[in-house]
């Protein structure tokens, strides 16, 4: 299956914070969207493994996603490595993607800068034919993505670009809401975390409303981009005066 857009983020809710509305957007517009997660999500204080797997394919369902696989890498211990790499050489190489939305090269979790350099290295390496590898048994073609882009997560980055996501931003939230042992806890017996709470919670709309107001609108999701990004016409450009 060709994917328009991947998105490919270490920790399953990743997502759904930090790109859920661009997915939505772009699904509207007829492109097909996919996300692969990296691990299982097995370290956090809250729920379980088997648990996030069941509110990762619910959010999945909201978002319209083509796809959502799971690599089964482990939380935490991760490493930017070839075994990793060629593990994600794999999937890139499977949905082919012209764009990957990857995690923050830098954030207060350590697990989601590690995951941007890697995914980034990854989607370079994709492209180069002489590294060999397979799926179901045959030997997949070379695919480098054209962009890839980084959400922005917990710490604030300026960002490269941003993209209006108004029109889906309750859908997106109710993405969010889809990981309910991880966000909007109840009070029980297990711990409560730094994203439990309605303050974080409160805190991704804030995000969202910052950003639309730098642009003139009411909700959007930023980017940071390596690569210098072009436009193909300077209408497509939102104004903060629209």
């Amino acid at each position: 299956m060709k994917l328009d857009i991947l998105a490919i983020a270490v920790h399953p809710d990743d997502v759904e914070l930090g790109c859920a509305g661009t997915l939505m957007i772009h699904a509207q517009q007829g492109m097909k969207v996919g996300v692969v997660d990296l691990t299982r999500g097995e370290l956090g204080s809250r729920g379980t493994p088997e648990l996030r797997a069941q509110e990762a394919q619910a959010a999945a369902k909201i978002m319209g996603l083509e796809v959502r696989e799971n690599l089964g890498l482990a939380d935490g211990f991760f490493r930017n490595d070839t075994m990793e790499q060629m593990t994600i050489i794999t999937a890139i190489r499977k949905y082919r993607p012209e764009i990957v939305l990857a995690n923050a090269m830098d954030d207060r979790h350590p697990d989601h800068g590690r995951a941007g350099k890697l995914i980034a290295d990854s989607c370079f390496l994709a492209g180069l034919r002489k590294i060999e590898t397979t799926a179901d048994g045959q030997a997949q073609e070379a695919w480098r993505p054209k962009q890839v882009f980084h959400f922005l997560q917990d710490r604030y980055h300026q960002p490269d670009f941003v993209i209006d996501i108004t029109p889906v931003m309750e859908r997106k939230l109710e993405a969010i809401k889809s990981f309910s042992s991880q966000f909007l806890a109840p009070k029980d017996h297990e711990p409560q975390t730094y994203i439990s709470g309605s303050g974080f919670f409160d805190s991704v709309i804030y995000r969202a409303k910052m950003l639309g107001k730098m642009v003139g609108v009411e909700y959007a999701e930023g980017y940071t981009s390596a690569k210098m990004i072009g436009i193909r016409s300077l209408a497509d450009v939102i104004s903060e005066n629209t």
